[in-house]
This record gives C-alpha cells, structure tokens and sequence, in this order.
C-alpha cells in the first residue's frame, strides 16, 4: 500500500492532503517546516514506512519509521499542529488554517482502519510526503 501526502507550507504550519491510489482520505496537519529539528519542525520529504504501535497515551496509532535524525514520529488525533504536535503527523476531517484542522479523532479513525486492514494482511505500508 502506498499513502501520498501532498504538502502545502506555511509559516505557521504544515496542511497536506492524504490520498490512497489516487483518492482522498483525510487532511493532515504538521509543524512548519523548520530543517527537521526535533519537536519544532515537520518530517523531511522523501518515501518511509508504517508500523502499528501502541502506547498508553494514544492507544493503538501508527508510526512512520527511519526519520533521519528523530524518533517517535506518529500519525495521532490532534486539531492545532503548534499546541498538540511534536514533529508527529494528525489526520483531520477539515481544514481551519494554517497547522490546524477539524475532527481529527474521525479522520484517524478511517486511517487507522485502511492501514490496519493492510497490515493484518502482512502488506508493507509505505508513506511518501512530497509538495
């Protein structure tokens, strides 16, 4: 399985367009881009994959792996990129503005449930972030 989001940049914050196979998921939202430092900035472009985990915080989510330079880059719930993001990406059902979005535990849910499915199913999830 292949997702592909497509960037727009902002100086407050990153919106994208998620798509699978060439149709629309969900929005997403993400730090502006700050030259990948830690916790400040979104995720450089380039192609990753997809890992379920598991935390106490966010129960059952997906992680992108191998971002050079940073760790625990998740795709999670969250509705304004500065205030609940880490460098993390968030699904959202709607866009409100630069980094920020609406219904955000919706958007993840039905992302969550077509990379799942792809998962059980022993596929490889790759994500390619580009603008």
């Amino acid at each position: 399985m292949i997702l592909l989001i497509t960037r727009t940049y902002f100086p407050d914050g990153t919106n994208g367009k998620l798509e699978y196979e060439g149709k629309f998921i969900c929005n997403t939202i993400e730090l502006p881009w700050k030259n990948n430092e830690t916790k400040v900035s979104c995720i450089p472009e380039r192609k990753y994959f997809i890992k379920k985990r598991y935390s106490k915080k966010f129960q059952w989510h997906l992680e992108i792996i191998n971002v050079k330079n940073r760790s625990l880059i998740l795709f999670h719930p969250a509705n304004n990129a500065l205030r609940e993001l880490n460098g993390c990406i968030a699904p959202v059902t709607k866009l409100s503005g630069p980094g920020l979005g609406l219904m955000s535990r919706k958007a993840f849910a039905k992302l969550k449930e077509l990379v799942y499915k792809a998962l059980d199913k022993g596929e490889s999830i790759e994500l390619i972030v580009k603008s």
